[in-house]
């Protein structure tokens, strides 16, 4: 069976959901977004994330084999008038079974794909926690080159983790 990246629709919703609940359950100082407040969200908040309309902000990209979703990505495009050059990778996730395989790196330049094809678009952000080595160089093969540290990003327990910010210049020649 052969890996497809493809775009997610409000049908993909309740593995995503079932899928980034599971990110945020075992990785929880890699996320912003916490498990429970996660889970307490309606379907329909979920569903809405994938939605395919002209004017959505959000898009997210799926590894999927048969009918298992086994990796997720996604572009958030921002909408003020004075950022609209800007967006951001966000809830990247492969669980640990599938990684190895290429499929981050698959799913990243899917992402980058897409944005490139928006001509507003300049740049793609994202943050990853310091001291994910991992995480970090898949990001850095994939063209993003990282320009500081947030101190204390998030709070996880009783303890706080620090993102490194990166960007990726999508007028540069990588691509």
């Amino acid at each position: 069976m052969t890996t497809n990246i493809r775009r997610l629709t409000p049908a993909d919703a309740p593995a995503y959901r079932a899928l980034m609940l599971e990110a945020y359950a075992l990785h929880p100082d890699a996320f912003t977004s916490d498990v429970a407040e996660r889970e307490a969200l309606p379907m329909a908040w979920w569903e809405k994330r994938l939605e395919t309309g002209a004017d959505v902000t959000d898009v997210v990209f799926g590894a999927v084999e048969g009918q298992t979703l086994f990796g997720v990505a996604g572009l958030s495009l921002e909408n003020r008038k004075k950022a609209r050059h800007k967006s951001t990778l966000f809830g990247m996730y492969v669980p640990r079974a599938q990684r190895g395989k290429g499929i981050g790196a698959e799913l990243v330049r899917r992402v980058l794909d897409h944005a490139r094809a928006q001509p507003q678009l300049v740049l793609v952000q994202l943050t990853v926690t310091q001291g994910n080595h991992g995480a970090q160089g898949l990001y850095e093969r994939q063209g993003f080159t990282p320009f500081g540290v947030e101190p204390c990003a998030v709070a996880v327990g009783e303890r706080y983790v620090s993102k490194v910010h990166m960007w990726c210049d999508l007028r540069s020649a990588l691509g």
